[in-house]
């Protein structure tokens, strides 16, 4: 009999590529039923699952109530947690990737695997203090470490998509398209297609779950930097490009309120220490070649997408 696999933010970018991966991998697919939490299990996107023969559950990530029903009977379960973007103060991400630390070890779940990121406060010697996206995912690994549920831990990079979907280059009246950051031309992104790739990394830890468990998986396709991000953009579109560095408050003019100072941070760790303090991504792609992947490049990204740059 299939095991159970359940999948939290199933219609959205995370947790619709690990639920597409599965359903389209030979292995995954026979060895994997499908679980997927949703927070209004009515929208289209949520019904387009059932048609593929996907369960839909709603569950309230802040009631362990909820979320032992959800869970309950899963071998695995594909956890992702969502900021409380612009919410000064607020640990709610945190307080539900405990709750479904704690389920999870109520339920005897074999294999969690949660979508990780780096504690920018610890990593920046305290210089980066406004990361709570980061940090919180970071003290949610932390405590499910410490409960002790086999757990595989995938840290996803910038996401390529962040460039289309909020106009990050824009073009000017002289028709070339600017690029603008709080850091240097010289900075290192990991990019990952996080649509199409993060669904190939977690199933990736579902094949080789005694190998990885325990260990963090960096779901990037390759280190860039932004002169050869605009390069390959320009090679793709035919458009001119340029970059230009903000100051850090003039970047943060563009973004009001708690979020400008978090982006800002945010951007500014990436340029020192390093978005993976300089780890290098050959392992994780190497577990990927293993498992039958391989990550999405930039360039073909681009060429994909090219309808809506």
């Amino acid at each position: 009999m299939s095991k159970l696999i359940t999948v939290f933010g199933a219609t959205g970018q995370q947790g619709g590529a690990v639920i597409r991966t599965i359903l389209q991998d030979e292995t995954l697919s026979k060895e994997f039923r499908i679980r997927g939490i949703s927070r209004d299990t009515s929208k289209p996107a949520a019904q387009a699952l059932l048609k593929h023969g996907v369960e839909l559950v709603s569950a309230d990530m802040s009631s362990k109530e909820s979320l032992l029903k959800a869970i309950q009977g899963s071998h695995s379960v594909f956890l992702v947690t969502t900021p409380a973007w612009g919410v000064a103060g607020s640990d709610a991400e945190l307080i539900h990737g405990k709750n479904v630390a704690d389920v999870a070890k109520e339920s005897g779940v074999q294999h969690l695997i949660f979508s990780s990121l780096l504690d920018v406060t610890k990593e920046s010697d305290g210089r980066l203090k406004h990361v709570p996206h980061f940090d919180q995912k970071a003290h949610v690994e932390q405590y499910i470490r410490s409960t002790g549920v086999p757990a595989t831990f995938i840290l996803p990079g910038y996401f390529m998509n962040n460039y289309t979907s909020f106009g990050m280059l824009r073009k000017g009246e002289d028709d070339v398209y600017t690029l603008a950051y709080p850091i240097g031309k010289d900075a290192l992104f990991p990019l990952i297609d996080i649509a199409a790739d993060m669904g190939k990394f977690v199933a990736a830890a579902l094949k080789n779950r005694s190998e990885t468990l325990g260990t963090q998986i960096l779901a990037a396709a390759e280190y860039y930097a932004a002169t050869r991000i605009l390069a390959e953009y320009e090679e793709v579109t035919g458009r001119k490009t340029q970059f230009v560095q903000l100051d850090s408050e003039v970047y943060k003019s563009f973004i009001p309120g708690p979020m400008g100072q978090e982006m800002l941070e945010n951007h500014l760790f990436i340029e020192k220490p390093g978005y993976y303090v300089g780890r290098s991504l050959k392992e994780s792609q190497a577990l990927l070649s293993k498992s039958g992947y391989q990550a999405t490049s930039w360039k073909s990204f681009l060429e994909q997408n090219k309808s809506s740059l």
